[in-house]
């Protein structure tokens, strides 16, 4: 039987991370970051001073990546060419030339297969903006997640501060607009819920509230029946 798999697609800041890792831990499923992917690609891009247009060399760069995802203690831990980049693919620059990576056609199709091999028992999470319109479309569970633009800035503002860096919101909310312009405006695989997915608004909701109701969805379609 093939491994159920939970797809979650939103945009930027929506939460999508962290429940998707929250979820996938206590069902013990696996889990597919696939916007990670897209930073590792564009850091790899950025190390080797490509062109973020130049689609060809790109596509051959994401085909050939050598990187891993290993357990930690605060999440995921990536690892690219041997050295931890778990931080820096989080970086405002990284995530925005990941975005102009993401739209180049070549580039998603190289990774395409790569994502969907991560798709093993006893199940999987996957976390992305395509993930049940494009990577995994026969999902027996798609989930959009969404928040108004000023909560995920916030959002990310209180996370950069944090974190001990420094942000400036009225910037940060300007790049989430640019970005979810890019994102939703591309010819390939735009940012859009699947025809079958549940909508989730979590502006106003916590992420255990969100978690929780995750949780409920896949237990009424008996794909986490002892959750």
């Amino acid at each position: 039987m093939t491994a159920p798999v939970l797809t979650i697609d939103g945009p930027g800041g929506a939460g999508k991370g962290t429940i998707s890792r929250l979820i996938a831990e206590r069902l013990g499923w696996h889990l597919l970051d696939s916007g990670a992917l897209y930073r590792i690609t564009a850091l790899a891009a950025l190390r080797r001073d490509l062109a973020l247009d130049d689609e060809a060399a790109l596509a051959a760069l994401a085909a050939g990546l050598d990187v891993s995802f290993l357990p930690g203690d605060s999440g995921v831990r990536v690892i690219l060419d041997g050295d931890e980049v778990s931080g820096e693919i989080r970086t405002e620059t990284v995530g925005d030339a990941a975005s102009q990576v993401a739209a180049l056609p070549r580039v998603r199709a190289a990774l395409l297969q790569r994502q969907r091999d991560f798709r093993q028992a006893p199940g999987l999470v996957a976390d992305g903006r395509d993930m049940g319109t494009v990577v995994f479309t026969e999902a027996p569970l798609k989930i959009f997640l969404t928040a108004s633009a000023e909560e995920r800035a916030q959002r990310r503002y209180r996370q950069l501060r944090e974190a001990g860096l420094s942000a400036n919101l009225t910037s940060l909310l300007k790049e989430i607009q640019a970005r979810d312009a890019r994102d939703t405006q591309r010819s390939v695989a735009p940012l859009k819920p699947a025809d079958d997915a549940i909508t989730l608004d979590t502006t106003r909701l916590t992420i255990p509230e969100v978690v929780d109701r995750l949780i409920e969805l896949l237990a009424q379609r008996s794909l986490a029946p002892n959750a």
